[in-house]
């Protein structure tokens, strides 16, 4: 939320990501839309589409869930790759532009989506160009014995979700959002960043580096880090510390079957070949 980006949550079904994606809009007090995605789900269903008005004899365009602070995509990857692609302009730029025509969407405007893992049934692998919208990818893995007979208990009687209230509200967003943009980073740092970057680039065992979107998502990724850490400052260790959750969805491993966790593993090596300047 404080680095102004989305977040792609994917992992097998049942272990909570929808249930997350709804706590974090309980808790910011934001306007936000819910989409289920399937086969048959049409980009008009999220953008909008233009209705015709008989008594005016002409269109009014009736905007669609998209138009919102914070939107809910569930398992997006059941979507069809020509509605996933809808969502490309509005994560990149904040806006759609339907039959010519740009609107502008509220700010911030921020992507929840979640996703099964690729394999499936019934899924479309998010093409690498949405891939790169995202500033995580995050996983959430099975819980641990204790953990899952707390939350047996927990929701035995009642649903945690109904006791949550609004601890953040959008001004006070967009302040934090300021104080990370504003944020001052250290030209050893940045090149730090950049070193990084550039072994994903020069790695032989990957076949397509992160971007120059990469870098500048890494770079606020770690910005929002040190925010966090009560820090006007960005230090290498915030670098390392947001690198494979932002990094490792946008590269490409030469490996047949290659999965999230290997593309995670060679970012770690790269961390450990870069060299800190001090």
């Amino acid at each position: 939320m404080l680095a102004e980006g989305s977040v792609l949550l994917e992992d097998v079904p049942g272990v909570g990501k929808t249930t997350l994606a709804k706590a974090i809009a309980a808790l910011i007090d934001l306007d936000f839309e819910r989409i289920q995605c399937t086969p048959d789900l049409l980009p008009a269903d999220i953008l909008g589409s233009a209705i015709y008005q008989a008594a005016t004899a002409d269109f009014k365009f009736r905007r669609g869930p998209v138009f919102c602070n914070l939107l809910i995509a569930d398992e997006i990857n059941r979507a069809s790759p020509r509605t996933q692609s809808a969502l490309l302009e509005a994560m990149a730029e904040s806006q759609v532009t339907i039959d010519t025509t740009r609107y502008d969407l509220p700010r911030p405007f921020i992507v929840i989506a979640t996703q099964n893992p690729s394999g499936f049934e019934g899924t479309y692998p998010l093409p690498e160009s949405q891939l790169d919208r995202f500033l995580f990818r995050l996983s959430m893995d099975y819980p641990d014995q204790e953990s899952e007979v707390q939350l047996l208990l927990d929701q035995a009687t009642h649903d945690p979700l109904d006791d949550l209230q609004p601890v953040m509200h959008g001004d006070e967003l967009a302040a934090l959002q300021q104080l990370v943009r504003e944020m001052t980073v250290d030209e050893k740092v940045v090149q730090y960043l950049v070193s990084v970057i550039a072994l994903t680039r020069q790695d032989g065992r990957l076949s397509v580096g992160a971007s120059p979107r990469g870098s500048k998502m890494l770079l606020r990724a770690a910005q929002a880090r040190a925010v966090l850490r009560k820090r006007d400052y960005v230090l290498p260790d915030d670098v390392q510390a947001v690198a494979v959750s932002v990094l490792a969805h946008r590269i490409t491993v030469r490996a047949v079957g290659a999965t999230w966790a290997d593309a995670a593993a060679i970012i770690d090596d790269l961390l450990e070949q870069a060299e800190v300047v001090v």
